[in-house]
């Protein structure tokens, strides 16, 4: 594939097929991801991995992209304060990362300072439009870096440009993480009653999904919330703790007021404190249930 073009940080449920876009299309493509899982469910994948960015930068002098996929705001600085131990002036960094407006901003600010080009281009669809190349992207940025990054941006999916300032794609992005953290607990709730009625759930799930009370969330999360905890996990409780928070934040910062987000952080919260941080966001619906026999752990 020739001399690496994308270096890919975080290669977790949703990192790692939008990294196999890439190399599907013949983009050569480095992985970047601490984990020691990673290496071999990357090379499953066709795409090599290795365990830092330093690593990456050495193997990869001069790559021209650097796309972001970790977890939190943290991990986001500490990759920053990393990359900043070496060259990064000219380099194209898209942050995808589910963030918040803060962070992307303080972090692109010491990278610009460094010489990079900063996108902040968050997305959503979830894994399964992850592996299709159908997510949707919310991309911000200057609009010729935008044009620029195209051709990495469209492998992953629609590319929709909602603004020219850094914080703009988180911004919508945390919008997006309201309706999200609601819809899931929405539709635990839902399903929790209908056995509590001593209806039978999935068959409630497959009447009602299509009609005028379905949601996206509904028709994704339903059938895994009607399976046991053990559910493949791809979109964790932790990571709606964390979502959840960063909406929380942003509400209180801009004087918002969010009583159905509340209500469903501590939906996530208490599933949480359960001991389900790591399992699938669908298991939300054990606090309902009172299924989960896990031990109690703090919360985060």
């Amino acid at each position: 594939m020739g001399d690496i073009s994308v270096i890919f940080v975080g290669t977790g449920a949703i990192g790692l097929p939008m990294a196999g876009r890439l190399t599907a299309a013949g983009v050569a493509t480095l992985g970047v991801d601490p984990l020691p899982a990673a290496v071999e469910r990357g090379a499953q994948a066709g795409l090599r991995v290795v365990p830092s960015l330093s690593a990456a930068m050495e193997q990869a002098p001069g790559v021209p992209y650097v796309v972001v996929m970790v977890a939190t705001p943290d991990q986001l600085a500490t990759l920053v304060t990393e990359a900043l131990t070496g060259h990064v002036a000219g380099q194209r960094w898209i942050v995808m990362s589910t963030v918040g407006p803060d962070a992307v901003r303080e972090q692109g600010a010491r990278l610009a300072e460094a010489g990079a080009i900063v996108l902040d281009v968050p997305v959503t669809g979830g894994v399964a439009r992850a592996r299709t190349g159908e997510l949707t992207l919310f991309a911000a940025g200057p609009a010729a870096d935008v044009e620029a990054a195209r051709p990495v941006l469209e492998r992953f999916g629609a590319v929709r440009t909602v603004g020219e300032r850094l914080g703009d794609g988180q911004a919508i992005k945390v919008v997006n993480q309201h309706l999200c953290s609601v819809h899931i607990v929405a539709a635990a709730e839902a399903l929790a009653l209908a056995e509590r009625l001593g209806l039978d759930k999935g068959a409630v799930l497959a009447l009602v999904e299509q009609g005028a009370a379905g949601s996206w969330m509904l028709s994704d999360r339903g059938p895994r919330m009607l399976l046991g905890t053990d559910v493949e996990v791809t979109s964790s409780i932790g990571i709606f703790v964390k979502d959840s928070g960063l909406v929380a934040e942003a509400a209180r910062a801009s004087g918002a007021d969010t009583p159905l987000l509340d209500a469903a952080r501590e939906r996530y919260l208490r599933a949480a404190d359960a001991g389900l941080s790591g399992r699938d966001d669908s298991r939300v619906i054990d606090t309902y249930l009172e299924r989960s026999t896990l031990p109690q752990g703090e919360r985060p």
